[in-house]
Protein backbone atom coordinates (compact mmCIF):
# COMPACT_ATOMS: atom_id res chain seq x y z
CA UNK A 1 0.00 0.00 0.00
CA UNK A 2 1.30 3.49 -0.82
CA UNK A 3 2.28 5.85 1.99
CA UNK A 4 -0.48 8.30 1.08
CA UNK A 5 -3.05 5.48 1.21
CA UNK A 6 -1.86 4.36 4.64
CA UNK A 7 -1.86 7.91 6.01
CA UNK A 8 -5.33 8.55 4.59
CA UNK A 9 -6.56 5.29 6.13
CA UNK A 10 -5.09 6.17 9.53
CA UNK A 11 -6.28 9.78 9.30
CA UNK A 12 -9.86 9.07 8.32
CA UNK A 13 -11.67 12.31 7.55
CA UNK A 14 -8.53 14.31 8.32
CA UNK A 15 -6.62 12.65 5.48
CA UNK A 16 -2.84 12.40 5.40
CA UNK A 17 -2.29 15.04 8.06
CA UNK A 18 -4.67 13.12 10.31
CA UNK A 19 -2.62 10.00 9.64
CA UNK A 20 0.61 11.73 10.63
CA UNK A 21 -1.11 13.07 13.73
CA UNK A 22 -2.41 9.58 14.58
CA UNK A 23 1.09 8.10 14.30
CA UNK A 24 2.44 10.86 16.54
CA UNK A 25 -0.33 10.24 19.09
CA UNK A 26 0.42 6.54 19.10
CA UNK A 27 4.01 7.31 20.11
CA UNK A 28 3.03 9.67 22.93
CA UNK A 29 1.96 12.78 21.04
CA UNK A 30 5.27 14.65 20.93
CA UNK A 31 5.70 14.61 17.18
CA UNK A 32 8.99 13.46 15.76
CA UNK A 33 10.74 13.72 19.13
CA UNK A 34 8.20 11.35 20.69
CA UNK A 35 8.59 8.83 17.88
CA UNK A 36 12.39 8.96 18.04
CA UNK A 37 12.40 8.62 21.82
CA UNK A 38 9.99 5.65 21.83
CA UNK A 39 11.94 3.84 19.12
CA UNK A 40 15.25 4.39 20.90
CA UNK A 41 13.80 3.04 24.16
CA UNK A 42 12.64 -0.05 22.24
CA UNK A 43 16.13 -0.76 20.92
CA UNK A 44 15.40 0.22 17.32
CA UNK A 45 18.31 2.64 16.95
CA UNK A 46 19.63 0.85 13.85
CA UNK A 47 16.35 1.16 11.96
CA UNK A 48 15.80 4.71 13.18
CA UNK A 49 19.25 5.84 12.03
CA UNK A 50 18.64 4.31 8.59
CA UNK A 51 15.53 6.47 8.23
CA UNK A 52 17.17 9.67 9.44
CA UNK A 53 20.39 9.22 7.46
CA UNK A 54 20.77 8.76 3.74
CA UNK A 55 20.50 5.40 2.07
CA UNK A 56 18.09 2.52 2.33
CA UNK A 57 15.37 2.68 5.00
CA UNK A 58 15.34 -0.47 7.10
CA UNK A 59 11.87 -1.91 7.67
CA UNK A 60 10.16 -2.51 10.99
CA UNK A 61 7.37 -4.95 11.73
CA UNK A 62 4.02 -4.50 13.37
CA UNK A 63 5.46 -6.40 16.35
CA UNK A 64 8.26 -3.79 16.58
CA UNK A 65 5.66 -1.01 16.66
CA UNK A 66 3.63 -2.84 19.31
CA UNK A 67 6.78 -3.09 21.48
CA UNK A 68 7.44 0.63 21.14
CA UNK A 69 4.00 2.00 22.01
CA UNK A 70 1.60 1.87 24.94
CA UNK A 71 -0.71 -1.15 24.42
CA UNK A 72 -3.75 0.75 25.75
CA UNK A 73 -3.17 3.59 23.29
CA UNK A 74 -2.75 1.10 20.46
CA UNK A 75 -5.95 -0.76 21.38
CA UNK A 76 -7.94 2.46 21.76
CA UNK A 77 -6.73 3.87 18.44
CA UNK A 78 -7.35 0.56 16.66
CA UNK A 79 -10.89 0.52 18.00
CA UNK A 80 -11.45 4.11 16.80
CA UNK A 81 -10.11 3.15 13.36
CA UNK A 82 -12.28 0.01 13.27
CA UNK A 83 -9.14 -2.12 12.91
CA UNK A 84 -7.44 -4.78 14.99
CA UNK A 85 -4.37 -3.68 16.96
CA UNK A 86 -2.27 -5.92 14.68
CA UNK A 87 -3.64 -4.25 11.53
CA UNK A 88 -2.97 -0.79 12.95
CA UNK A 89 0.56 -1.73 14.05
CA UNK A 90 1.30 -3.19 10.61
CA UNK A 91 0.05 -0.05 8.84
CA UNK A 92 2.11 2.18 11.13
CA UNK A 93 5.17 -0.07 10.60
CA UNK A 94 4.80 0.35 6.85
CA UNK A 95 4.42 4.14 7.02
CA UNK A 96 6.88 4.95 9.80
CA UNK A 97 10.19 4.65 7.90
CA UNK A 98 8.90 7.01 5.19
CA UNK A 99 7.38 9.50 7.63
CA UNK A 100 10.59 9.79 9.69
CA UNK A 101 12.76 9.85 6.55
CA UNK A 102 10.77 12.70 5.01
CA UNK A 103 10.67 14.64 8.28
CA UNK A 104 14.50 14.54 8.55
CA UNK A 105 15.69 15.67 5.09
CA UNK A 106 19.04 16.95 6.41
CA UNK A 107 19.96 13.66 8.04
CA UNK A 108 19.21 14.81 11.55
CA UNK A 109 16.24 15.33 13.84
CA UNK A 110 15.42 19.05 14.06
CA UNK A 111 15.88 20.46 17.57
CA UNK A 112 12.25 21.52 17.73
CA UNK A 113 10.88 18.35 16.17
CA UNK A 114 7.30 18.43 17.32
CA UNK A 115 4.21 17.71 15.31
CA UNK A 116 4.91 20.75 13.10
CA UNK A 117 8.00 19.14 11.58
CA UNK A 118 6.01 16.01 10.78
CA UNK A 119 3.20 18.06 9.28
CA UNK A 120 5.71 20.09 7.29
CA UNK A 121 6.75 16.98 5.41
CA UNK A 122 3.20 16.61 4.11
CA UNK A 123 3.46 19.92 2.27
CA UNK A 124 6.37 18.69 0.13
Amino acid sequence: MALTDILNKLGGQNGQQGGVSAISSLFGGNGLQGIVSALQKSGMDKQLMSWIGGGQNEPVSGADVKNAVDPQTLNKMAQQQNMSPDELANDVAEALPHVVDQATPNGQVPKQAGLDSLMGMMKK
